[in-house]
């Protein structure tokens, strides 16, 4: 009996880890989108390069390929408008994907003005009409719109994209480099977070591809495309989905990620990228994100310490680990950074973070963990293979995050193993808040003050469940052992 609970002991550890100890995700059907009236409105003025409008068009498709197109289903059409507008096919031209591939391939840029207000104009008064292939409105099929741009338009876009949005359009609104911001939210539909995008330049617009599909996704399994973000189970709902978290965890004010217990002591530097190329506007952003990572850190004289520091030509300390003790403090401090506003001297930055950031000379404490934070928007101007390389020699847990241009081989590099645990790219500034979410639980300490406590659960389940199993043994013994006294008499 002994050797048989041995065995049942092992067996039942190897369920309670296949069913609890992995990430978990519900399974099933791809999802479908729903019907959709879909006009793209490209900007293809002069400012546009050949090279950059193929890199647009490479986007277009890459949503194309995301949607059910078809007569019942889908229907796209393309407005090409730089000083004039050019219905390059409309909602009933292509009723497969294919065809529609194959007319994007061939749309070429107008290389104009850039009148986006007449664009718009256009697809209420044509590209949106049942002549051209429309449906009759009506509550189960969307009318949506996709603006790209690059600049600022020559005439009024405000009262037009108004009147658009009234007429039932949903609107999106992407910008790609020097666009003009204000622009892109007077045309957008509300919420503006939902419906306005930026791209730091167009080798970066085709990562939008993803938002695209998924907003367009209607029904079935939205969890068997990603995980969405959840930290641990993703939980398909119908048109949506959920995240959740396994025993012992409990899902966070964000929806997203999970927490056991508060983490051990660590020392925290943020070493922040302040060249020309992020931007006043996106440096505000960082800052956000910063001060979103401090709120999810214990903070305090025995716990956590957080530093900072910009680059960009020159390396400067904002503030040391240590300096401020309370959660209120680094983030007053870090609202008052101001903007370096010069190159990209990543590897000097790595190397400033080795000689002194964890010194105990700026606030390091002996035997406790270092973790470092990498952010930068594009190439380093000089080189960081070695510096890279020595933080991590020195045991220091390093994540890199990169936004826009930032060069995805530099990233990696910067990254502690598993790579894919500490490195985070996004095409879009207001994206890092997404990234700020993930990062909020992967920056503690891997020594979980929980862990005992969980072990002893987790035994405490296995008795339990021992001794269930033991007296249904007991109790078939005893009805065997009854048949057998009636087979013998």
């Amino acid at each position: 009996m002994k050797t048989s609970l041995c065995l049942l002991s092992v067996l039942l550890l190897c369920y309670y880890h296949a069913t609890q100890g992995a990430p978990q995700q519900q399974q099933g059907p791809n999802c479908r989108t729903r019907p959709t009236d879909l006009v793209f409105i490209i900007d293809s003025s002069r400012s546009v390069r050949p090279s950059e409008f193929e890199q647009v068009k490479v986007f277009l498709s890459q949503v194309i390929e995301g949607l059910d197109v078809g007569a019942n289903a889908t229907r796209v059409g393309l407005l090409n408008y730089a000083s004039s507008v050019k219905n390059e096919f409309s909602l009933k031209s292509h009723k497969t994907k294919a065809a529609l591939l194959q007319a994007v391939k061939k749309v070429q840029p107008l290389s104009t003005g850039t009148m986006t207000g007449l664009a718009i104009q256009y697809a209420i008064n044509h590209a949106f009409t049942e002549s051209e292939g429309a449906r009759v409105r009506a509550s189960d099929i969307s009318k949506v719109a996709i603006v790209v741009t690059d600049g600022r338009p020559q005439d009024g876009v405000k009262d037009i994209s108004a009147r658009a949005r009234e007429s039932g359009l949903e609107i999106f609104a992407i910008g790609v480099g020097r666009v003009d911001m204000n622009t892109l939210r007077q045309i957008a539909s509300e919420k503006l977070d939902d419906h306005v995008d930026y791209v730091e330049s167009y080798s970066v617009i085709e990562k939008l591809s993803k938002k695209f599909q998924e907003a367009f996704c209607a029904m079935a399994d939205l969890c068997s495309s990603g995980d969405h973000d959840c930290e641990q189970i993703c939980v398909s709902t119908p048109g949506s989905y959920t995240c959740a978290c396994r025993d012992g965890f409990t899902l966070n004010e964000d929806g997203k990620t999970c927490n056991a217990c508060g983490a051990s002591a660590i020392d925290l530097v943020f070493l922040i990228d302040g060249s020309k190329s992020v931007r006043p506007e996106n440096f505000d952003l960082v800052k956000q994100f910063i001060n979103q990572i401090v709120d999810s850190v214990d903070v305090g004289e025995t716990k956590a310490h957080v530093g900072l520091v910009q680059y960009s030509s020159s390396v400067r300390q904002e503030f040391p680990l240590g300096r401020h003790n309370s959660k209120k403090d680094i983030k007053a401090a870090v609202k008052k950074m101001s903007y370096m506003e010069k190159g990209t001297m990543t590897g000097q930055a790595l190397q400033y973070l080795i000689d002194n950031s964890f010194a105990i000379s700026s606030g390091g404490r002996p035997g406790v963990s270092k973790v470092g934070i990498v952010f930068t928007d594009g190439r380093s101007q000089d080189y960081i293979n070695d510096a890279a390389i020595k933080a991590k020699e020195l045991g220091y847990k390093m994540y890199a995050v990169g936004v826009g241009n930032a060069v995805d081989e530099e990233l990696r590099m910067i990254a502690s193993e598993p790579v894919s645990e500490h490195y985070f790219y996004t095409a879009d500034f207001k994206a890092m808040k997404e990234i700020g979410k993930k990062l909020q639980v992967k920056i503690c300490v891997e020594e979980n003050p929980c862990e005992c406590e969980a072990i002893v659960k987790f035994q405490t389940k296995v008795e339990e469940l021992i001794q269930s199993l033991t007296k249904k043994i007991e109790a078939v013994s005893k009805r065997i052992t009854a048949l057998e006294n009636r087979i013998t008499v």
